[in-house]
Order: structure tokens, then C-alpha cells, then sequence
């Protein structure tokens, strides 16, 4: 009887790697709720670039969005992306989160322009950009492979990092500084977490082999002579 492949580690796998990025996902769709059901208005929760009082704008923003395609967009990217991190890179992933949440919304208020910038797009990138580099730069074929699959669903992600129009209300200056992140950690972290398999030779095996050669051939030799003087 064959026995079939237990699949329950792995979907246990995936549901923890999702924990942490749904709990954030569903954080920012109660802010938006509460948000829009009070009618209040939580754009000061953004950042506004190189303003010292809204500095903690920085830990704040990714929970603040303009509108419900605005939310569904990131909500649904984060959650993705993020359990991907945590799936394919979970010693490092919470790192690599907090890293880029933090650090990329430090850029944002060094070089966005004087305006709120509200969203979670700049975290977004950075995970994105971690991904696609990191399989990359470790060459391990499942780690390129999810690479790949980054590439195939959000390659488009790349031209939103430039200004597309002077008017251009997208925070491109969010997107850049979270993809400059994305590609430090990939580099930063490239000898942690999951990485290629090393072929190792045993070198008692490989003795054992060459004394069994040794002997094979030695064996052959004997019987080889035996047969010549018989036939002599």
C-alpha cells in the first residue's frame, strides 16, 4: 500500500505564515471603518515630510487610506506578499517587516513632497522588492521561482517608483523609499534565513567506495591470471 503525502504540516505552514500579516490587514480595514463610519477624517495620521510634529506619522500612515479601491489594493498586496515573507523566510521575516515599516517611512518623511501621504504602499514595495531580489541573489531555485511569481503578478509595481506627471497624486516618493529598502534588506540578509544546499561528499563513503573499486578491480585481475595459466 502506498502511502500518500500528509499534507496538514504544510497548510499548518500557511496559515501561520498568514497570522501576522491578516491581523495588520485587518487592522487597517477597521481604521478605515471606524474612520468612514464616524465620519471623521484621518489624514493627519499620515506622514507630512519633514515635519518634526509628525514624525510619528511614520508608525501610523499604513493604517490611514483615501478610499475603499485605495484599501482593497494595499490590504490585499500586503497580505499576500507578507505571508510569502513569512512562509519562504520566517526566521528573518519579522525583521525584515519591522525594518522596512520603519525605515521606509523615515525616507518618506526625508524626501516626499510637502503633502499627507497616507497608505502602507511604501511597506508594500519593500516586501515586494525583498522578494524578488532575495531569490535572486541566493540562487535557490524555490526562492527564484517565488521571484518569478512576484515579478509575473506585480512588475508593473516598478514604474510607480518614478513621477509619472508633476500632478501625480500617487505617492511615488513612498514607493521609492520602500523599494530601496526591499533591495538593502535582500542584500543585508542574503546569508540568513533559507539558503542554498551544499553538496557534501562523505569522505568515509568515499573511501569505502574506492577500497570496493580496489578490490573489484584487484578481484578481476586474480580471475583474469587464473584464467590464463589454465588455458596455458
Amino acid at each position: 500500500m502506498l502511502n500518500e503525502p500528509d499534507n496538514s504540516s504544510e497548510k499548518r505552514q500557511f496559515v501561520n505564515a498568514a497570522f501576522i500579516p491578516a491581523i495588520l490587514g485587518l487592522l487597517m480595514v477597521l481604521s478605515f471603518l471606524l474612520e468612514k463610519g464616524m465620519d471623521w477624517d484621518f489624514h493627519t495620521g499620515g506622514i507630512f515630510p519633514r515635519r518634526v510634529e509628525n514624525i510619528w506619522g511614520v508608525f501610523t500612515l499604513i493604517f490611514i487610506h483615501a478610499d475603499w479601491g485605495h484599501l482593497a489594493n494595499n490590504v490585499i498586496s500586503f497580505v499576500l506578499l507578507s505571508s510569502f515573507l513569512y512562509f519562504f523566510y520566517k526566521p528573518i521575516a519579522t525583521k525584515v517587516l519591522l525594518i522596512s515599516y520603519v525605515v521606509s517611512g523615515l525616507i518618506l518623511w526625508v524626501i516626499g513632497r510637502e503633502s499627507w501621504h497616507i497608505g502602507a504602499s511604501g511597506l508594500i514595495y519593500s516586501i515586494a522588492f525583498f522578494l524578488f531580489f532575495s531569490g535572486i541573489i541566493r540562487k535557490y531555485v524555490p526562492l527564484i521561482a517565488l521571484s518569478l511569481v512576484v515579478a509575473f503578478i506585480y512588475g508593473s509595481m516598478i514604474w510607480h517608483i518614478f513621477p509619472l506627471s508633476v500632478e501625480d497624486t500617487i505617492s511615488w516618493e513612498g514607493h521609492l523609499a520602500g523599494g530601496l529598502v526591499g533591495i538593502v534588506l535582500s542584500i543585508w540578509y542574503r546569508k540568513e534565513g533559507p539558503q542554498k544546499p551544499v553538496v557534501q561528499w562523505d569522505e568515509d563513503e568515499n573511501e569505502t567506495d574506492d577500497n570496493i573499486l580496489n578490490e573489484s578491480v584487484e578481484s578481476y585481475e586474480n580471475n583474469d591470471t587464473k584464467t590464463l595459466e589454465i588455458n596455458e
